[in-house]
């Protein structure tokens, strides 16, 4: 397993590294252009919700695909692993990296939070649990996982970057090499453990995969 697990940071870091390029040519964007920080919120509580999809999807197809498929299990499995994982990856991980510089940020947990979605008018934490029974639904039906995996590193750098822009207050500029090094880690190892490692640590005997 654990040689398993240092083969998958080694595969995905490439287009990790890619993602957290694009997010520092969007923040580039969004300091030229002066974008409000009530922007950034609004695309980040549109962004993570669709990572949570995604996340689930794949977390629970890798372990419909290696197991036997217990209904309950895939479930439990899908849940921690997209709600829980994209939680740090998108929110956590952004505050504690900025904390650690000195960057003025709050702490924000999306699950539980009761106040209105942006656009949307419904509770924070409604739209992300239900996020998380459609990505498992999806993937319990159909275990594809290649291209959900590439579309949820995306979509965790972006959301990651935007918590930054949303919640944090600093100069920008000079933070940006900081900023690359932040995405590329709230991205690699929580993306590569929630779609692979986490659900492949409940599979005691693998069986043949059930697709490609």
């Amino acid at each position: 397993m654990f040689r398993r697990i240092l083969h998958e940071l080694k595969e995905h870091a490439p287009f990790t590294a890619l993602g957290a390029i694009t997010g520092i040519i969007i923040m580039v964007v969004i300091l030229v252009a002066d974008v409000p920080a009530s922007i950034s919120e609004a695309i980040f509580y549109t962004l993570h919700p669709l990572h949570v999809v995604l996340s689930a999807l794949v977390t629970t197809a890798m372990y419909m695909r290696y197991s036997k498929g217990r209904l309950w299990a895939a479930i439990l499995i899908g849940y921690l692993g997209s709600v829980g994982i994209a939680t740090l990856s998108d929110a956590i991980i952004p505050y504690l990296e900025g904390t650690a510089f000195n960057i003025s940020i709050g702490l924000h947990l999306p699950f539980i939070e009761t106040e209105a979605m942006p656009f949307l008018g419904v509770a924070k934490w409604i739209v992300i649990n239900s996020a998380a029974v459609i990505g498992i639904a999806i993937g319990y039906w159909k275990q594809a996982t290649k291209i959900p995996h590439l579309g949820h590193v995306l979509l965790s750098t972006w959301a990651s970057l935007f918590y930054f822009t949303a919640f944090g207050t600093a100069s920008w500029v000079p933070l940006l090499p900081l900023i690359f090094i932040f995405l590329f880690l709230a991205v690699w190892i929580p993306c590569c453990m929630s779609d692979i490692v986490f659900p492949l640590l409940f599979i005691r005997k693998a069986v043949a995969p059930k697709g490609h």
